[in-house]
């Protein structure tokens, strides 16, 4: 029997891949499709082959993700395989069947908007726990086997699909399929991630006790404290035992933060690093100031 919890997380999933599903018809019927513009990935491979040799779309990006579903769920899960193959058949059949206007006929916005739909489709699939372009789940597969990361093999294999283009279409409609590409990837990692709101802020000073009682009290913020053992030089001279202060607070918060952290001690050692979002905890129950 399925849980509250469970029963919730699958709802949410599937709205996320209808949407997705449902923007990247958009970037498709709307712009990609009709001007014969490509992708990246297997949706690029898909547009590549429908261009050269005339079968239709939607049973391309059927038969080349195939593969890529039978990877996932050996790979991953068989729920990611079983989720992203209804995500791609139904992808396929909106394709085929669904008539959509074409927006427009300027190269640069049909690049630029494509690639936005499209990524915003693929973007919000993962979020929902499946793929609609199954080029990544290959690339972690390959990155398993061989020294490529993930990045790397995605970035090799677009390479060689955009050459391609260049010699069996033209080099203007793989200039700007590149620029689909990039389009369609940073709206991946938008839907992904988001904006980076949080920065983490470590902070590593002789006066942590101090320092501590002011991000609580004076800021309100939530403050880490970890144990740590320092060390320096080629000899290895051990310092003595110290504490580490680690604490999450928004942009607009950093800098009041550093002020206080230089009042206390101009020499603290103190690193900040982006975080890409935050769950649970108190820092989405505090209000803004």
């Amino acid at each position: 029997m399925i849980d509250r919890f469970t029963a919730k997380r699958y709802i949410k999933d599937f709205f996320f891949i209808g949407m997705g599903v449902g923007s990247a018809t958009l970037g498709l019927k709307c712009f990609l499709l009709p001007n014969h513009f490509l992708d990246g990935g297997a949706t690029g491979l898909s547009l590549l082959s429908n261009n050269i040799i005339g079968i239709d779309l939607s049973l391309l990006i059927i038969c080349i993700n195939i593969p890529f579903i039978i990877i996932g769920a050996r790979q991953l899960s068989l729920q990611f395989a079983i989720k992203s193959a209804i995500a791609i058949l139904t992808l396929a059949i909106l394709v085929h069947f669904v008539e959509l206007p074409v927006v427009t006929v300027d190269k640069l916005l049909i690049a630029v908007f494509g690639g936005f739909f499209l990524g915003a489709g693929i973007g919000l699939s993962i979020r929902g726990g499946a793929v609609i372009d199954g080029t990544e789940v290959l690339a972690i597969a390959v990155s398993r086997k061989t020294t490529l990361s993930v990045g790397d093999f995605i970035a090799l294999f677009n390479l060689v699909l955009f050459s391609i283009a260049t010699f069996l279409i033209n080099i203007e409609t793989a200039m700007y399929s590149m620029l689909t590409y990039l389009a369609a990837s940073k709206t991946v990692d938008f839907i992904i991630n988001g904006i980076e709101e949080y920065i983490g802020v470590t902070i590593i000073s002789d006066n942590s006790v101090e320092i501590k009682q002011t991000i609580t009290q004076n800021l309100g913020l939530g403050v880490t404290v970890y144990d740590a053992t320092g060390g320096y030089g080629k000899s290895g001279v051990k310092q003595e035992d110290r504490k580490i202060l680690f604490c999450v607070v928004t942009r607009l918060e950093i800098s009041k933060l550093l002020l206080e952290i230089e009042k206390i001690d101009d020499d603290a050692f103190v690193i900040q690093h982006p975080i890409k979002d935050t769950r649970g905890g108190m820092i989405k129950k505090r209000p803004l100031h």
